[in-house]
């Protein structure tokens, strides 16, 4: 009896024992967040051009009178591609030479009649108006001659043009008029297209061109860095790209502006006209990575529970600056915050716990695999 009453004269100076005793804390698994840095992959869509694309068309009027090549072939700078019917054009070289002739004649002519009058006026044979006469006939038969220099000149020209060669080293595109056709002045004959190297276009906005100009303007500048290719396969190509230069205004109505990636193509395995990804490296420093299972999100706004040194569950809300696999990256934090990682659906703001630090390698390493 005695026994007894010392008990309840003990819970009596102690109300909250039994509570205390009675309270089971759940073990949660928790991770402690430490700032990283990180590389993250960027995409972008890109317009992929061959280094030089030209297009080949007929200067004169007349019938395809010869192919040398055929489509998808390759040429070098220089050989011929098209034979133009020249029949006219050789007339009318043959009629300027013979015209260049004519007045190279009449010039020596009148430099004769010169040189004959210019004797008499010496001797005061003849007036020396008429001297003057002959002289002013001299100077009208030599500009007749450069008259005819031009003509012959033209239509040089004109006969050259009958024959159209590759204007650099490249591929032969599609070849639309066969022979015996008619062309005109201006009608597309092919494409030559240079794709020893190509050109990847791709466009950013305005908040990453600032962030590119900034780098650039503290020595930091992303020239260097070496840009991948993703091909329309998925698959990376081998060769490496550098950035090169960018448009001069932004594009209206979407506010982006283009920049121009480099790549070698040795091969020739990238044609013309193509269509990609450009991907390069963005490094996030001083961040944090979130696991995406240990965040929950209402009203499009995202919360994780946090526990403080007295290992008490707090509501806490964030806003991600962007995914990473199945993390958000997020700043804000301290170093040494430690959040709920698996099992948020067992605890409650307020909640006391009993906290397992999950090792770091177990939450990054396995995450990133899954």
């Amino acid at each position: 009896m005695s026994l007894l009453l010392l008990m309840l004269i003990s819970f009596a100076c102690n109300p909250g024992s039994g509570k205390n005793q009675n309270q089971v804390l759940i073990q949660v698994p928790i991770v402690e967040l430490q700032p990283m840095s990180i590389t993250l992959p960027k995409t972008y869509v890109s317009d992929i051009q061959a280094v030089q694309f030209v297009e080949v068309r007929a200067k004169v009027e007349g019938f395809v009178d010869r192919i040398y090549v055929d489509e998808g072939q390759f040429v070098k700078k220089g050989q011929n591609l098209f034979q133009l019917t020249s029949n006219e054009y050789n007339e009318m070289v043959n009629s300027a030479n013979a015209r260049l002739f004519q007045a190279r004649a009449e010039a020596q002519a009148a430099q004769l009649e010169v040189d004959r009058l210019k004797v008499l006026v010496d001797k005061n044979i003849i007036a020396r108006s008429e001297y003057q006469l002959a002289l002013s006939k001299k100077a009208v038969a030599e500009s007749a001659i450069s008259e005819a220099e031009s003509m012959l000149k033209n239509a040089k020209t004109g006969l050259s043009y009958t024959t159209i060669k590759a204007p650099f080293d490249g591929i032969v595109d599609r070849i639309p008029y066969k022979t015996g056709s008619l062309v005109t002045a201006g009608d597309l004959l092919t494409n030559i297209t240079d794709i020893s190297e190509i050109f990847a276009y791709y466009k950013v906005t305005e908040n990453e061109y600032l962030q590119y100009m900034r780098a650039k303007i503290e020595n930091e500048t992303l020239d260097d860095q070496e840009v991948s290719l993703i091909l329309s396969d998925g698959v990376y190509y081998e060769n490496k790209g550098r950035l090169e230069t960018m448009e001069a205004d932004f594009e209206r109505g979407t506010g982006s502006i283009a920049f121009r990636v480099r790549f070698p193509n040795p091969d020739q395995l990238i044609k013309h006209g193509s269509t990609g990804k450009v991907e390069m490296s963005e490094t996030l420093e001083d961040i944090f990575l979130i696991p995406q299972k240990s965040t929950f999100e209402i009203q499009d706004y995202n919360y994780v529970y946090i526990v403080d040194k007295n290992n008490k569950v707090r509501v806490r809300s964030f806003k991600p600056l962007q995914r990473f696999g199945v993390f958000y990256i997020a700043d804000g934090f301290e170093p040494g915050d430690r959040i709920i990682f698996e099992g948020i659906q067992q605890v409650k703001d307020g909640m006391e716990i009993m906290p397992e630090l999950t090792p770091e390698k177990d939450v990054y390493d396995t995450l990133v695999k899954s």
